[in-house]
């Protein structure tokens, strides 16, 4: 058993067969990018195919749990990952974003009980984000993906030993269980229907298309 700087037990995680969507957030790229890049490699040497894993870039933090939410709501992952970088300024503007990311990623989590890897790093220089992102502090966004794919694979088997029925993934609770919490409805007629374009995954609702970055194109960025 090995335990990373990120406390994920790497004899736990198996991401064979995961559809996992990374949401990464745009601002400070230079460290967004080396995030990504440890998350894909990450997820690939624990046997994720990269037709699996779609990623959708953001403007900033603050919009990673909108399109988090989106993602889980269209039942097109069995993990998400939230990746950025917020870098403390002169003003208050890094706690509002920081706490803005951080408790609207865990609630997407919470809501659609869809697992969301939180790689957001919150650092004083750039200096330390980059540390952190491929340098001597470990890479965080590998840490992220792993995570949200160990609690993924942990959901399944307590779901299983209490003998429910495999739900999809993104819907509610409030409208996947009954009062008891036991309940589990058909979901036929959602209109979110995930479906794939060569080797992109995008999201169909009433004609209109959130098309997803194809994996096998991040080398081109």
């Amino acid at each position: 058993m090995k335990v990373g700087d990120g406390g994920v037990d790497d004899s736990r995680v198996d991401a064979t067969g995961m559809r996992v969507s990374i949401v990464v957030a745009r601002f400070n790229e230079i460290v967004s990018q080396r995030l990504l890049s440890g998350a894909m490699d990450a997820l690939i040497r624990h046997g994720a195919a990269e037709k699996d894993i779609s990623v959708h870039w953001v403007p900033g933090s603050f919009e990673l749990p909108f399109v988090a939410q989106e993602v889980a709501v269209s039942g097109a992952a069995d993990a998400i990952v939230c990746l950025g970088a917020v870098i403390r300024g002169e003003t208050t503007h890094y706690d509002l974003v920081a706490d803005g990311a951080a408790r609207g990623v865990a609630r997407v989590s919470l809501e659609h009980r869809v697992p969301c890897g939180f790689g957001v790093l919150t650092t004083e220089t750039l200096e330390q984000a980059m540390e952190r992102a491929g340098g001597k502090h470990g890479n965080k966004g590998a840490d992220a993906a792993l995570a949200a794919v160990e609690v993924a694979r942990l959901a399944r088997q307590i779901r299983g030993r209490r003998g429910e029925r495999p739900v999809r993934p993104g819907q509610p609770r409030t409208d996947r269980e009954g009062g008891s919490g036991r309940g589990t409805r058909d979901h036929a007629g959602d209109p979110w229907q995930p479906h794939r374009e060569g080797g992109s995954l995008a999201l169909h609702r009433g004609g209109g298309d959130v098309a997803a970055q194809p994996a096998d194109q991040l080398r081109q960025r």
